[in-house]
């Protein structure tokens, strides 16, 4: 898959998906079944480093998470995300942790997130023939200036997002992810757009849709997003899994001569 795929997909009114992946085996099993976008993003600082949210993430974090991803897959298009810090400073500083991603990672484009005022940092990267994905709305790395995780765009902030998404789109910005915002402003962007949509509660009218697959998959617990929809219970077949091995090992059922070398 390659950036212009995924624009093709868009002007053939194509549906597609986006999932996060963070190792090699996960990874692998996604490029399998055919999705087109993985993104390594800085979430895993919740849901692989066990932060309490995603401002710790740096890119010695996501770096080695970036090469074990791409060398699990041989068709998606791999975009390791810009943590918080990365490139706020400049499009100096934005360049040069981009670059690290492609020329370290191996990932074939990069996401960052916010609006107008990171658009000399896209416009810096997409010069030097980087691709890059934005992001509005719900944006995790502005958690403390936006006093929590709420929905983002509604009233008079839709028109700063709307204004925010035609300027990343002018910068240069392959694909633009819209997070917790209102379905029906989500709808306006992606029409007004020639670029792709990716929605995570969004609603149904963006180009595509991502989730968090720990989320997606049921491995994680607690309370969820309204927008999350999970799709198996991989923490109960974890668990179940677990609990049985701890068992058949307490009672000597395990390992069986069947298990053991002769």
């Amino acid at each position: 898959m390659t950036v212009h795929d995924i624009q093709q997909a868009k002007q053939q009114g194509e549906r597609f998906v986006m999932l996060t992946a963070y190792d090699t085996l996960v990874a692998g099993i996604f490029d399998r079944v055919g999705v087109p976008l993985l993104l390594v993003g800085d979430t895993s600082g919740e849901v692989v480093f066990g932060y309490p949210n995603t401002v710790p993430v740096t890119m010695d974090h996501l770096v080695p998470l970036v090469q074990a991803v791409v060398r699990g897959t041989s068709h998606a298009l791999v975009v390791g995300d810009l943590p918080f810090g990365a490139y706020q400073e400049s499009a100096e500083a934005a360049l040069a942790a981009g670059v690290r991603h492609l020329k370290e990672g191996g990932a074939q484009a990069v996401k960052l997130e916010g609006g107008r005022p990171v658009v000399p940092q896209v416009e810096a990267m997409v010069a030097a023939g980087i691709p890059v994905m934005g992001h509005l709305g719900l944006t995790p790395q502005s958690v403390n200036a936006l006093g929590g995780y709420r929905v983002q765009g509604r009233g008079p902030a839709g028109e700063e997002l709307f204004a925010d998404a035609q300027a990343l789109q002018a910068a240069g910005c392959f694909a633009i992810v819209l997070e917790a915002i209102p379905a029906e402003l989500a709808r306006r962007v992606t029409e007004a757009l020639e670029v792709p949509t990716i929605g995570i509660g969004a609603g149904p009218h963006c180009d595509a849709q991502v989730l968090v697959w720990q989320d997606m998959a049921g491995l994680t617990s607690g309370r969820l997003p309204r927008y999350v929809k999970r799709y198996a219970d991989l923490g109960g077949i974890l668990e179940m899994a677990a609990r049985t091995f701890a068992e058949e090992v307490r009672t000597g059922a395990f390992p069986t001569d069947q298990h053991s070398y002769h």
